[in-house]
């Protein structure tokens, strides 16, 4: 839908208003508006000549209107601009970058009082000036004018760039470079599109609430992993795309083997010496996120983390969690009571902790691909394909042990077949936009396999090798004279991530409506970012350990990544000290901040590093330097 009210800023001779004027629809409203009063205009025969053509048409014009003051130009009802633009903007004469980055923020900062929720900022700048990649040639970012940090300031993301075109708006002359009647250099210049942006939460942790058997429990959502509890990304009538890559899968494994779907239930699983953990998955259980359960019986219409209905994913049955027995209690009702009086349960780290309960079920049906998909959480180092939480599915075949050489190999190459095909965009045209390789990498047990893809989906020249998944032949600990069991694990949003291009894993869990607004039912095209060129900051911290109680590196990315709400991306260990005298050690990382879909300040950023070396210094037993 067209923009209806439009809001011209800095207009110098009010050619471009003039010229704009021209092309829109009798829908759209236009308020061309300049810094300098009436009188300076009427000097410039030029200026003249397009007031007098916009007054023909009807067209508001305002002078002395300062663009970083607009809410001071419109009152309240007056606001909600569909569209704002601002040609060329410069502080006048011979200004540095430092003063035009300045008014730049500033103007950002004023356009969040008038701009409509879903409006659009248009700024060009000539060569150079914006500091983006998609400046020919790209100035050094010091040198730059900085554009997208500084719309940052006024909660907005760059989200489309374009060559600007004089030729676009017959009539448009631009003028007032360096104050003068000179034309601004135009060849090269961009027209950068900015949104707005949603903005970070609030630090405080949801709380949620689960009923276990008669009694209700709450606990806060873990640290790290705000924001992705109870998604319901799998479930009907998500559209998302790990939904649809999900789906996919299965369609096409249903019709190659018979198929039974299991329902996941709510990833809670309880500390216990005898569990549904088998010793050899058991090992991803020290990344597992730990949390502790608090007797509540308060109303449950009315919780902090949510409403009744947002609570009904929780409902969780004690056979669901296989509870332990507790040693010296008679009846079961005791021994779960036992267990929660330990009040501590951890989240899902894998699917295959529930393989021992699907194939002694009496309803297992060896020979059909039992097939479960649920969310899962473990504690990882800040990398780039490397997610605390994502969804997985699981593939069980169960089979005669005579059977199994051709079984296996059967499901290998659907398998192989299936993958290879989904990871190979084909536009609605049918031309091949990108291609993967799929490869099934011998583990050195010479029996399982790791499920390996080398894809070029993320742009030319990027290929990227990706583990996806595995697949295990191997199981000890489940014992069948006349079975063997075959389990394939498979990573939903990095599958998701090649299919579509998606670069950051973070973007899968966004909260903005744009980001599945680019995926269409029926068509595979790579994903198109509503949030480009974000800007980088970098911080290092060092601190002296304690040698006795040790570092712990995973936990200290957890917490990076919980205090800096998902924006850490990396963080690089850059050098180990030890004093000559006192032999206490020191170490030194660099942390760098990034997002994906959120403006995000340079202040936020140095507010958020010193919030971590608090953290560190109270929890992990360091003394930060």
């Amino acid at each position: 839908m067209a923009p209806r009210r439009l809001l011209l800023v800095g207009e110098g001779n009010f050619s471009f208003a003039a010229a704009l004027s021209e092309t829109l629809g009798p829908s759209t409203s236009v308020t061309a508006t300049c810094l300098q009063g009436p009188a300076d205009s009427a000097r410039d025969p030029a200026a003249r000549r397009n007031l007098q053509r916009l007054r023909e048409q009807g067209i508001e014009v305002r002078f002395g209107v300062d663009c970083t003051q607009l809410a001071d130009a419109f009152e309240l009802h007056d606001r909600e601009f569909d569209r704002i633009y601002f040609n060329f903007p410069h502080c006048g004469r011979k200004a540095g970058v430092a003063k035009n980055r300045e008014l730049l923020a500033k103007f950002f900062q004023s356009c969040a009082d008038v701009l409509a929720e879903e409006g659009e900022i248009h700024v060009t700048l000539c060569r150079g000036q914006g500091g983006t990649p998609a400046d020919k040639p790209m100035r050094e970012w010091h040198n730059s004018w900085q554009v997208v940090a500084m719309a940052a300031r006024g909660g907005f993301i760059l989200s489309d760039v374009h060559p600007f075109s004089c030729e676009a708006v017959p009539g448009y002359k631009c003028t007032g470079y360096r104050s003068q009647a000179k034309s601004f250099h135009v060849e090269g210049a961009l027209n950068h599109i900015f949104t707005q942006s949603l903005p970070f939460k609030g630090s405080q942790p949801k709380i949620f609430k689960i009923r276990l058997d008669d009694q209700w429990f709450s606990f806060p959502e873990p640290e790290g992993l705000a924001g992705k509890l109870n998604r319901g990304f799998l479930e009907a009538p998500s559209s998302h795309p790990i939904r649809t890559i999900n789906e996919k899968l299965i369609s096409e494994l249903g019709k190659a083997f018979p198929l039974k779907r299991l329902k996941c239930s709510f990833p809670l699983l309880p500390q216990g010496p005898t569990s549904v953990l088998t010793h050899w998955n058991c090992d991803i259980l020290s990344a597992a996120f730990w949390i502790s359960l608090c007797e509540d019986n308060s109303n449950s219409e009315s919780l902090p983390g949510g409403t009744r209905q947002d609570m009904e994913d929780f409902l969780v049955s004690f056979s669901e969690l296989s509870l332990p027995e507790a040693p010296g209690r008679d009846s079961k009702e005791e021994a779960h009571k036992g267990t929660y009086d330990q009040a501590k349960v951890c989240l899902r780290p894998s699917l295959l902790v529930h393989v021992q309960t699907v194939i002694q079920a009496p309803d297992f049906l060896p020979g059909s691909l039992h097939v479960l998909s649920g969310p899962v959480f473990r504690k990882c180092h800040i990398l780039p394909f490397r997610m605390p939480a994502f969804h997985e599915t699981l593939l069980i075949l169960g089979f005669n042990k005579n059977l199994k050489d051709g079984s296996l190999q059967s499901l290998l190459d659907h398998l192989k077949g299936i993958l290879e095909s989904l990871l190979t965009q084909i536009s609605l045209e049918g031309s091949k936009l990108s291609s993967s390789s799929v490869e099934f990498v011998f583990q050195p047990n010479g029996k399982d396999y790791m499920i390996n893809v080398k894809s070029h989906n993320f742009g030319p020249g990027c290929a990227k090798d990706l583990l996806i998944g595995s697949i295990t032949t191997s199981v000890p600990s489940i014992v069948n004279k006349d079975q063997c069991f075959v389990f394939v694990s498979m990573n939903l949003d990095l599958l998701a991530m090649l299919v579509w291009a998606i670069s950051d894993w973070r973007m899968l869990w966004t909260f903005d409506n744009r980001f599945l607004k680019n995926f269409i039912p029926g068509k595979i095209e790579p994903f198109k970012s509503y949030s480009l060129y974000p800007p980088c900051y970098a911080h290092d911290i060092s601190f002296w350990i304690d040698e006795e109680k040790g570092f712990d590196e995973l936990e200290f990315h957890t917490m990076a990544r919980a205090v800096s709400q998902d924006t850490v991306t990396s963080i690089q260990f850059l050098s180990c000290f030890q004093h000559p005298k006192t032999e206490q050690v020191s170490l030194c990382y660099r942390l760098t901040y990034q997002t994906c879909d959120k403006a995000l300040t340079r202040q936020q950023v140095a507010s958020m590093q010193s919030q971590f070396r608090k953290e560190i210094q109270q929890r992990l037993h360091v003394t930060v330097r």
